[in-house]
């Protein structure tokens, strides 16, 4: 492939998704040695030559995040320091993405201080999924390929050959992504509009906006990390008539409350895909469909390293 050598490398943070795009790339992943000192301080090791060499780490920051983070910071200089051609830094699932402006006094944009670090560390260009904003993109004076988990999900509804679809968005941020699920599923759309309910905003009353009586209705999101509004949105549509509700979002999040609140929502499936890893409760939930994006992740990682358009995997 290309005019160096194509070498993948995984943090600690998504082993499995990384062995998956190395099994779709065929190619093994690389030899190294990341550890922890008894202090907590990240130790880590190339156990191969890589000089001249285009190299993929891949590595989701997702939690436990800071250390994440911090690991592939470390990684990523090593990788620099042994001159490697180029370093791609994978990032199926952007930590610190929904702190991405100034929305109160006197706070960080905590998602350009971690493009800061990135770019910082040695990185060459950043490779990530569905980042809660596109603009992010412009916080890198790298490159970026955004890409987006809907080749992988539009294929999976598709399939499953639902009857009356509508494509419901939680809020009205999401509506321009459930416009394009609903447009390439052939299905409605409907918006979920959310209005406190006092004088103090302590409840939320959730107008739905679209025709959902008797129909099959799939809420779309970016992100389920407390799950409060994709249950309180299964709530609404369920109140409205709604036949069957499912959910679907990219990155499963699940903090807290989140799988009592998935569990007790009138939700028939909750559909997510693997740039975060699940585990404990959330690996063994019956509820939860998780979709792989490693093929996606593959094509484009061949596509970067054989400087080749990545436009197609768009849909």
């Amino acid at each position: 492939m290309g005019r160096t050598d194509l070498k993948l490398f995984s943090g600690t943070a998504h082993p499995q998704l990384a062995q998956d795009i190395a099994d779709v790339l065929c190619v093994p992943l690389g030899q190294s040695r990341l550890e922890r000192f008894p202090d907590s301080e990240v130790a880590f090791q190339i156990d191969e030559n890589i000089r001249g060499t285009d190299v993929f780490v891949i590595q989701p920051t997702c939690r436990p995040v800071d250390s994440n983070i911090m690991e592939l910071c470390v990684m990523i200089d090593a990788f620099r320091r042994s001159s490697a051609s180029r370093i791609t830094a994978v990032l199926p699932y952007y930590g610190y993405a929904r702190q991405d402006r100034k929305d109160k006094p006197r706070v960080p944009i905590s998602a350009k201080l971690v493009a800061n670090l990135l770019s910082a560390a040695g990185a060459s260009r950043i490779l990530t999924m569905d980042l809660h904003k596109a603009q992010i993109q412009g916080f890198f004076d790298i490159p970026v390929d955004h890409l987006f988990a809907a080749p992988v999900i539009v294929d999976y509804l598709a399939r499953q050959e639902y009857g009356n679809l509508t494509i419901v968005s939680p809020d009205a941020g999401g509506a321009e992504r459930a416009r394009a699920y609903a447009k390439r599923l052939g299905g409605e759309l409907a918006i979920i509009d959310k209005r406190r309910s006092t004088a103090t905003g302590a409840a939320e009353v959730m107008h739905v906006i679209g025709d959902v009586e008797d129909r099959t209705c799939v809420i779309t999101d970016d992100i389920i990390d407390t799950a409060g509004t994709m249950q309180r949105a299964a709530q609404a549509l369920k109140d409205n008539g709604a036949h069957r509700v499912i959910g679907c979002s990219v990155h499963a999040v699940l903090s807290g409350p989140a799988l009592e609140r998935v569990d007790s929502a009138p939700l028939e499936q909750l559909i997510v895909t693997d740039t975060i890893p699940l585990d404990g409760d959330a690996a063994r939930a019956s509820q939860i469909r998780v979709l792989s994006v490693a093929r996606l992740l593959g094509q484009a990682i061949r596509s970067i390293h054989e400087e080749t358009s990545v436009s197609s995997l768009f849909v």
